[in-house]
């Protein structure tokens, strides 16, 4: 089959990677791509969110098959383009990605069908998000922009201040544009957080191995929210018990009450979720693979990923199997110095051979933002690579990762020495 993967990230690399493991992949291509994507695929430079050119450009070029990754082109309804030019697509249409792009539809849609979530309220008027925050008077408090803002439209305020700041940003200054038009006040939840990237195909749900991110920029979880340093699989605070509770209170109910709601899912549905005191909540929706919690997740995956997509397409996921092994894998960032904020593009990558580290065995090094510039692998982007490696036990995934990431080197590198901490601890205080 002649896929083609719609998107430019380490998330687009590691899809890449997985497909191209099945017999029945043949050509592959992506676009946009990056650099180091164009050492597994052939890159074609189209927007991710150019529909109308995306679409012509899959038509003329007779793709069998197209894989949508990014949640913009999902929202935009770049699947439903698709569709009405015969050509097959992995992902929601635009009606059922609403589940990400619209913050209040999600939550609205949790509160209708008793789907465990933190407790909250929707607004337009910028004053009247203050009332609210003023006559609850507790803190930490969330403000979430609407629409979609790059993973980063939620703020945890800590006091009065945060919150006039917060609601100013969003709403006033329109930071986000757009997606700060409307904005979601919520409780803030406190337990060990969970990621479950799950396959979907309207009425049947099949939920990947958990995975842990890491969000903060730097050690010990401080410093800014970033878009991922790194990632953990499995999850150990997800327990076979959680797991069995997740997916009765959590997993089979959003399905249904997506199906109820006349736009059934088919896709990869990401639940962020948060282990709570009052049991497991749902902190988000994603209507698509999680990054970076993909390049731990599909690694990892014993099934053919082409098959489990088709069946999503097609509505036959409950006769497809989707096996993972019970290895564990881990991913560290490499990232550019001053992400998330300002950092300089085009620093040279040296240490790799076609975009890999030689000889590193059960090692893949996923490309996020690299490029190549006079036959030279350049650093494109905030987050630059994610090292993943696997083995029987996450000390070993862990220590296989940041054997290979030392062997990566390019101006101002930054990334955190401490992936897996967490996670480490919470296996220990399990066994104890």
């Amino acid at each position: 089959m002649k896929i083609l993967v719609v998107g430019g990230g380490g998330r687009e690399h590691a899809i890449i990677r997985a497909l191209k493991k099945s017999p029945d992949c043949g050509d592959i291509w992506c676009a946009p791509g990056n650099g180091g994507i164009g050492y597994d695929a052939t890159c074609k430079n189209i927007s991710a969110t150019d529909v109308d050119a995306m679409v012509a450009f899959a038509k003329a070029e007779a793709f069998d098959y197209v894989v949508v990754a990014q949640d913009d082109p999902l929202a935009l309804g770049m699947v439903d383009a698709l569709a009405k030019v015969g050509i097959p697509a992995f992902g929601p249409d635009a009606a059922a990605a609403r589940i990400e792009a619209s913050k209040v539809f999600s939550k609205d849609l949790m509160k209708k069908y008793g789907i465990p979530t933190a407790g909250y309220e929707t607004f337009d008027d910028p004053a009247k998000v203050m009332d609210y925050i003023r006559s609850k008077g507790k803190y930490p408090v969330v403000i979430k922009a609407d629409g979609l803002a790059l993973g980063k439209g939620v703020l945890i305020c800590q006091n009065e201040q945060e919150a006039a700041d917060g609601v100013k940003e969003i709403m006033l200054d329109k930071k986000f544009g757009a997606s700060g038009n409307h904005v979601v006040v919520e409780e803030f939840l406190t337990g060990p957080e969970v990621s479950v990237l799950s396959f979907c195909d309207g009425k049947t749900v099949k939920p990947m191995v958990s995975s842990m991110d890491h969000k903060r920029a730097l050690d010990h979880d401080e410093g800014l929210n970033t878009g991922g340093m790194g990632t953990v699989a499995p999850n150990p605070c997800y327990t076979p018990a959680i797991a069995a509770e997740c997916m009765e209170k959590i997993f089979l109910p959003t399905v249904a009450a997506m199906q109820a709601e006349g736009c059934p899912f088919k896709g990869c549905l990401y639940f962020g979720l948060m282990l709570t005191p009052d049991g497991p909540k749902v902190i988000e929706y994603n209507c698509r693979f999680g990054d970076p919690e993909t390049q731990v997740v599909l690694p990892l995956l014993e099934s053919d990923l082409l098959t489990v997509m088709q069946a999503c397409t097609n509505g036959t996921l409950d006769k497809t199997e989707v096996k993972f092994s019970d290895g564990a894998a881990a991913c560290v960032v490499l990232a550019s110095g001053g992400y998330p904020v300002a950092y300089e593009k085009g620093k040279e990558i040296t240490g790799l051979e076609n975009g890999q580290v030689p000889g590193a065995a059960d090692v893949t090094v996923y490309h996020a933002g690299t490029a190549i510039k006079d036959g030279k692998l350049v650093t494109n982007g905030g987050r630059v690579l994610g090292v993943t490696a696997t083995a029987a036990t996450l000390p070993e995934a862990l220590k296989k990762a940041y054997a290979a990431a030392d062997c990566i080197h390019f101006d101002k590198l930054h990334r955190r020495s401490d992936i897996g901490a967490r996670a480490l601890a919470a296996m220990k205080a399990q066994e104890g």
